[in-house]
Formats: C-alpha cells, sequence, structure tokens
C-alpha cells in the first residue's frame, strides 16, 4: 500500500494521454512515453529549480553540519556554567510550532534584512538546527572520554581532537545530520514560497505547485514532473542508507 502511490506516479508519468483515465486503468504503459518528461521540463523553468534546490540544500547542509559539529561537542564534551539549561532551553524551542515564527521571522527577513526573494533568506534561517545538534550530541556521548584523556597527554588541543578524533568516529552520526537536512531542505515548501516572488528563485517543490496549477489535467507531464522531483532524493538515499541507519542505532546507545 505504502509504494503504490508511488508505482502510479511513476507508471503515469511513462503514458501517453490516450492511456491515463482508461476504465478499468491500465497498470503499465503500453509504452515508454517520454514526451510527458520533455513537455514538463519545457513548461517551466525546471533547470532553475533544480540549480537553486541542490544549491541551497547543499549550502545549507555544510553550514549546518559544520555548526552542529562544534555546537554538539560543547554540549556532550565540555564543561561550562549552564550547559544542562541552555541545552534544555535549546530542546524546548523544538516544541514551539513553526508556523506561529512566519509572521516575526518574514518581517524581519523582508523589513529589516531586506533579504526578501533572495539566497539568503532561503540560506540562512537554514543553517542551525536543534534536533541535529541533539542527535549529534547524543552520539558524541558514546564516544568514551578516555580517548580524550590519551589525546591530551600527547599534546592535543580540543579543536584538534575535536576534527582529527571526533569527527572521524562520528561520520555515520553527521551522515545522518546531513541527510535529514538535505532532503529537509530539498523539500521545503511553505518558507521558499513566502520568501520569494520571482520566478528564478524558485525551488523544485514550488516550481512543482505552481506547474500543478497551470498543467490542469494534463496528468502526464504533472507525474513527470513529480518524478524528476523525487528522484534525486531517492538516489540520495539509496546510496547513503547503510550510513543512515547505522548513525540513528548508535545516537541511541547512551543518553
Amino acid at each position: 500500500m505504502m509504494i503504490f502511490p508511488f508505482f502510479w506516479m511513476l507508471s503515469t508519468a511513462f503514458k501517453p494521454a490516450n492511456e491515463i483515465q482508461l476504465m478499468p486503468p491500465k497498470w503499465f504503459p503500453s509504452r515508454f512515453y517520454w514526451r510527458n518528461f520533455v513537455d514538463a521540463w519545457n513548461a517551466a523553468p525546471f533547470g532553475r529549480y533544480f540549480f537553486n534546490s541542490f544549491f541551497i540544500a547543499t549550502v545549507t547542509t555544510i553550514g549546518e553540519v559544520f555548526f552542529t559539529i562544534l555546537a554538539a561537542y560543547a554540549f556532550a564534551k565540555m564543561d561550562f556554567l549552564g550547559k544542562n539549561v541552555l541545552f534544555l532551553a535549546f530542546l524546548g524551542t523544538m516544541m514551539i510550532p513553526g508556523e506561529m515564527l512566519l509572521v516575526p521571522n518574514y518581517l524581519m527577513i523582508a523589513r529589516t534584512l531586506h533579504w526578501l526573494d533572495t539566497y539568503y533568506a532561503l540560506i540562512v534561517p537554514w543553517l542551525v538546527s536543534v534536533f541535529g545538534i541533539f542527535l549529534l550530541r547524543q552520539f558524541f556521548l558514546t564516544i568514551p572520554d578516555e580517548l580524550w584523556d590519551a589525546a591530551r597527554i600527547d599534546g592535543c588541543g580540543r579543536f584538534r581532537y575535536l576534527w582529527t578524533v571526533m569527527v572521524p568516529l562520528s561520520r555515520p552520526g553527521i551522515a545522518t545530520v546531513a541527510l535529514f537536512k538535505f532532503i529537509g531542505s530539498w523539500n521545503a515548501f511553505l518558507w521558499v514560497l513566502i520568501m520569494t516572488n520571482s520566478e528564478m528563485m524558485r525551488t523544485v517543490p514550488v516550481g512543482l505547485a505552481i506547474f500543478r496549477a497551470e498543467a490542469g489535467t494534463e496528468y502526464g507531464p504533472l507525474m513527470a514532473a513529480s518524478t524528476m522531483a523525487m528522484l534525486p532524493i531517492l538516489l540520495l538515499f539509496f546510496f547513503t542508507q547503510k550510513q543512515f541507519i547505522q548513525g540513528i542505532t548508535r545516537s541511541g546507545l547512551k543518553t
């Protein structure tokens, strides 16, 4: 049942128009009708949409991984005044619905920073994730402190220890954080819709929604566009699922 919508989308994407609404329905196309993909690609600037989505997702993923590593290490392995209180305050922000922050964030982006319809508005707010910090902190806690004691005896500082010991040992957890962020950035819809005005700043989800309104009952090109939008994420997960599962599993071994 879970796979059926994806199967039907893929099947419809390759059907000619006269086979899509047949009753009883045809489960498989009589031939692969690639014209749907050509029509969908030419009907809207999907090349620009894909570039925007890939650029934003890549930059936000790199930025979040960097800041998450620093914050997670501080909360997991360093002692400072108010650490637990600050960490609980961070976790508390996850209880605030994102919809409550849309209006104040929009006013700040549009009126104070003047970032409306720019890459800054689509990248900077996504550079930090509380969930990513929590997940990687739990992963860092599974690494024994004896490694730091041995490294300190050898004259290793905290910054060097973080990047030469902690990060290599935490690659599955970092890969999990990166995968979550890339998928979240790629699929982001509401924030991008609010923050962009021009067609050249749209991402794949927003462009696909507008294309759906314009395509109407042309289900072949619509399903072809949906298939193209979903394919990069499926390929990404297929090649990183091992690291993803390892990261999720090991991050819950110790609290």
